[in-house]
């Protein structure tokens, strides 16, 4: 039983469910890699290895510095009162020499594959735990767009250990990521909000209200919009795919504003975002799969 609770624990710290959502966009910025520059997956496995593992590495590394620095806050709010830092099952310390260590070895496993693939995973991590963590979460409405630089990085980290050049495609993966999450993050904000308000934590819902909200994910879907034709060579099947998928969100997100229940629609525009992304990235995997 008491080993059963340290993992438990241990992937609470880590937030298990984020890195593995994470290496889903790590992995099709690697296939996509292979694809594109005409190498075979199975003949590059050692690089599939090394940069799936540092990027989970990093990753929970982040997210355990993460857990360190909010343990102030965490307690006041549901989602987060449960954690370890917070129950006090796992010390301080242990938390903070964890997630530097897990970000060591992460750093060392992307080197493996290329310099610039660690570079880019460190600038995820910097901005993830200085810029967010340490300073936009706790000042300003924009924390969601400055988080949501971090969490565009792992598709781009999985490209790049391929092939450390400049290319569109990681460009329009790097875009795909950035403006998914702030109307993901949104809707998760306006479900939370009185959580956040007891918190401290400006989020844009509660500084500025649900309308405001509303009106900003709704811009940022249809942000979205031309993305997937820069991603045209992966043939006209994923473009159907990924354009219905970006009208579908748009056209829930418009009639948000018919709807009364404002925390029912954020609702379903949180779950739409998270069957968004799965259906796109693996689609991508998909059409490129020879």
């Amino acid at each position: 039983m008491q080993v059963t609770t340290v993992w438990k624990d241990f992937f609470s710290v880590i937030k298990i469910g984020i890195v593995n959502s994470n290496l889903i966009t790590t992995f099709t910025g690697l296939w996509l890699a292979f694809y594109f520059m005409g190498e075979g997956f199975l003949e590059n496995l050692q690089t599939v290895f090394f940069t799936l593992f540092g990027s989970a590495l990093i990753i929970a590394g982040a997210c355990s510095l993460n857990n360190f620095i909010d343990r102030d806050i965490d307690h006041l709010m549901e989602r987060t009162k449960t954690r370890p830092t917070v129950k006090g099952t796992m010390e301080p310390k242990r938390v903070l020499w964890l997630g530097i260590f897990l970000t060591v070895i992460g750093t060392i496993s992307l080197l493996m594959t290329t310099v610039t693939a660690a570079v880019i995973g460190l600038i995820g991590v910097i901005t993830y735990v200085f810029l967010y963590t340490m300073w936009s979460k706790r000042s300003n409405t924009l924390n969601t767009v400055i988080g949501s630089i971090s969490g565009a990085v792992p598709p781009v980290i999985g490209w790049t250990a391929v092939d450390p050049h400049f290319h569109v495609v990681p460009l329009v993966l790097f875009l795909l990521m950035f403006l998914w999450q702030p109307p993901h993050f949104l809707a998760l904000a306006m479900k939370r909000c009185e959580e956040y308000r007891a918190a401290g934590i400006p989020m844009l819902p509660v500084v500025h209200g649900f309308a405001m909200t509303k009106r900003q994910i709704v811009v940022w879907v249809a942000c979205l919009l031309p993305l997937p034709f820069y991603l045209f060579s992966l043939g006209i099947p994923f473009l159907v795919i990924a354009t219905l998928l970006n009208v579908g969100w748009l056209a829930l997100g418009l009639y948000g504003f018919k709807m009364k229940d404002d925390l029912k629609w954020a609702k379903w525009m949180f779950i739409y975002s998270l069957n968004y992304l799965t259906i796109l990235f693996v689609t991508m995997v998909i059409a490129s799969i020879d």
